[in-house]
C-alpha cells in the first residue's frame, strides 16, 4: 500500500532535518538558505508500535526450540509509511513565486500533508518569508486555496456549457457541489465536520489541496519541549533539531538522553503514528515462528481484501480467517492457550478487519 505524506512549510522552518531524522540518516540536504531542497526526497519510515515486540516476545516463549540456534521468532517487520521532504513554499506560490506550480504539484502527489511551522528562535537560521506559526500557516492554507481555485473554476464552467445543452442531473448536481467548493476556497476555511462525503470525494477526485488531510507539526526550541510534552490539541510539537540528534544514537543511547532531558516520547514517534492514523490506516498482525509482520489496511477493509496485502492469490482462494485480538492474544499469553480458552474465532468474507486483530487466512489456491 502506497500512501504518502509530504513534509510541507516555507523554507528553513526544518523540513529536511526532520525528514534526515524520520531516516535516521542524512539524505535530504539541510542547509541554512531558501530552496535546499529542489527535487522531493522520499523515504519509506516504520511506523513505532509496541505491540509488535509484545507479540513477539510472546511467540518467542512458544515457539522455542533449546535444540535449535534460529531466532524466534525469525524477523519482526514493522509498518510502513512513506515521508516526502517538498520544498519550500514561499507567498505567492500559487502564481509561480519560488518553485511555483513545480512545488505545488509535488503535494498533488502525496495523499496526506504534514505542515511544518517554525517557532523556534535561532536568529542564525534565515527566516524566509516566515513571520509566525499563525501567520505561516495562514499563507500555507491560503496559497494552497488559490492553487485549487483554477482548476474548480475551469470545471465549473465546462459544466456550465454542458447544462446550457439541456438538463442533465448528475451534471447539476456536480455544478452544485463545485459551487460549494469554489465558497470554500474563497473563505479559506475548512471545517471538516461541515463537509459532506460527495464534497470530499469530488475534492478527492480533482485531486484539490485544501482538501487533503492535514497534520500541524510545531518546530519548537528544546528548551520549550517539557511544556508541550503532554499536550493533546491534534498537534505535534517537536525540536527537529533535537530528534535529529538522537536519530544519529543507538536505541539504548537515545532512551537515556531522553530520559535526561525528561522526554517520555520523541516527537517522531508522535508524528509517524499520526502521520498513519491521518492516512486513516490501521495495522493487523501476522504471527509464528518464522516472522512476526505488521500489515498495513485501510480502515473498514474486509478480510479478503486485507489477505490480499499479503498476496494476491490469498483474496482469490480465499476461504476464512482465524483471528484473535491483540489485547485477547497478550491476555492468553500463546495460541494454544487461546484455542483452549475459545478466544481465537474463525471469521468469514464479510468480516471488517480491526485494528491489532492477529490472523491466520485459510485460503485454496
Amino acid at each position: 500500500m502506497s500512501l504518502k505524506i509530504g513534509i510541507v512549510g516555507f523554507p528553513n522552518v526544518g523540513k529536511s532535518t526532520l525528514f534526515n531524522s524520520l531516516l535516521k540518516k542524512q539524505v535530504a540536504l539541510a542547509a541554512n538558505y531558501p530552496f535546499a531542497t529542489i527535487e522531493p526526497n522520499v523515504g519509506i519510515v516504520e511506523v513505532p508500535d509496541e505491540r509488535l515486540e509484545k507479540i513477539a516476545e510472546i511467540i518467542k516463549k512458544e515457539y522455542f526450540n533449546p535444540n535449535s540456534n534460529k531466532e524466534v521468532p525469525e524477523r519482526v517487520v514493522s509498518a510502513v509509511v512513506e515521508f516526502v521532504d517538498i520544498a519550500g513554499l514561499v507567498k505567492g506560490a500559487s502564481s509561480g513565486q519560488g518553485l511555483g506550480n513545480k512545488f505545488l504539484s509535488h503535494i498533488r502527489e502525496v495523499d496526506a500533508i504534514v505542515h511544518l511551522l517554525r517557532d523556534f528562535s535561532d536568529s542564525n537560521v534565515i527566516r524566509e518569508g516566515s513571520v509566525s506559526p499563525k501567520s505561516d500557516q495562514e499563507v500555507i492554507e491560503i496559497e494552497l486555496a488559490l492553487a485549487d481555485l483554477d482548476i474548480v473554476q475551469k470545471r465549473l464552467h465546462k459544466l456550465e456549457g454542458e447544462l446550457k445543452k439541456g438538463i442533465n442531473i448528475e451534471i447539476s448536481e456536480e455544478v452544485q457541489l463545485l459551487n460549494q467548493i469554489l465558497k470554500r476556497l474563497e473563505s479559506g476555511i475548512y471545517e471538516e465536520s461541515l463537509v459532506s462525503e460527495l464534497e470530499k470525494n469530488l475534492a478527492r477526485s480533482l485531486n484539490l489541496l485544501f482538501y487533503k488531510p492535514k497534520l500541524i507539526v510545531f518546530n519548537i526550541d528544546e528548551d520549550k519541549i517539557s511544556e508541550f510534552e503532554s499536550l493533546e490539541d491534534g498537534n505535534v510539537y517537536l525540536c527537529a533539531k533535537l530528534e535529529n540528534e538522537l536519530a544519529s544514537l543507538d536505541d539504548t543511547s537515545a532512551l537515556e538522553y531522553m530520559k535526561e532531558i525528561g522526554l517520555k516520547k520523541s516527537g517522531l514517534s508522535k508524528l509517524i503514528q499520526k502521520g498513519y492514523n491521518l492516512l486513516g490506516l490501521q495495522t493487523y498482525f501476522t504471527a509464528g515462528p518464522k516472522e512476526v509482520r505488521a500489515w498495513t489496511i485501510k480502515r473498514e477493509t474486509k478480510a479478503p481484501q486485507a489477505a490480499s496485502v499479503i498476496h494476491t492469490d490469498f483474496q482469490k482462494g480465499f476461504i476464512s480467517a482465524d483471528i484473535i485480538s491483540y489485547e485477547d492474544f497478550i491476555k492468553s499469553e500463546s495460541f494454544k492457550n487461546a484455542k483452549s480458552l475459545g478466544l481465537l474465532r474463525n471469521e468469514g468474507k464479510d468480516y471488517v478487519m480491526k485494528d491489532g486483530d492477529i490472523v491466520e487466512f485459510k485460503f485454496n489456491v
